[in-house]
């Protein structure tokens, strides 16, 4: 099998997931993580899922490049939209 360039190879981190880890911990607040919490006691499925990786992080436990970037990733839209989404009109 030919490896390509453009392709991460198999265990390797996106290059990109340093940049959302970085992220992560200047945006993460421990407010963010107790909503997370309460959320994911109601059984939001995007709240269980950031709440365990921000707790994963907050304790130094090893996350992968897919939940990192995810977390990353609902933090910024969090912080940058305020609920201001297509399917709120």
């Amino acid at each position: 099998m030919i490896e390509s360039r453009e392709t991460l190879k198999e265990g390797e981190c996106h290059p990109g997931a340093h940049i959302a880890y970085r992220y992560i911990k200047l945006n993460a607040s421990p407010t963010l993580l107790e909503s997370l919490a309460s959320c994911a006691l109601s059984g939001n499925r995007l709240a269980e899922i950031c709440y365990e990786t921000l707790r994963r992080i907050n304790n130094n436990e090893i996350v992968s490049d897919r939940y990192l970037m995810g977390l990353a990733w609902f933090i910024y839209d969090l912080n940058n939209n305020r609920g201001k989404h297509e399917s709120d009109n």
